[in-house]
């Protein structure tokens, strides 16, 4: 895959996230593509699980978006910076809906394999995130 590829592939994705197209963002994936993800429970492998966390992340947060900061590419490796944002109006990881506004910045690692994604980790404050939407609790400063 050249660079050009690879932007391109990046572009389509990011138009997928907006229309919260799991099944697109899932085909991008080899059929034995791993996803390590903090809200997936850990590694998921397979086209239809990784389709189910993306699934997961718009019925939890219907007015999902992202935004995509960077975007580092070296060969067959891709580094994404980017932010998430929405509310959880669906109920997060199982949970009732708190309603409540829910941003944070990620950090995603991916291993391409012929045109595809083969390893995907996502990294962000996993902590955060359930603090946010009210699943746990923290003392001010």
């Amino acid at each position: 895959m050249t660079r050009d590829d690879i932007v391109a592939m990046f572009a389509r994705r990011r138009e997928a996230i907006d229309r919260h197209d799991a099944e697109a963002l899932a085909a991008d994936h080899t059929d034995d593509s791993i996803v390590y993800s903090p809200m997936g429970g850990g590694a998921v492998t397979g086209r239809k699980a990784i389709a189910g966390i993306y699934e997961s992340y718009f019925t939890a947060l219907g007015d999902m978006t992202f935004t995509q900061e960077e975007l580092l590419i070296d060969g067959d490796r891709v580094v994404l910076l980017g932010r998430a944002t929405g509310t959880d109006t669906g109920g997060f990881m199982g949970l009732a809906p708190s309603h409540r506004a829910i941003s944070f910045p990620i950090v995603v690692l991916y291993e391409l394999t012929d045109g595809r994604i083969a390893r995907e980790r996502r990294v962000y404050d996993f902590t955060g995130v359930l603090l946010q939407v009210g699943v746990i609790k923290a003392k001010p400063l």
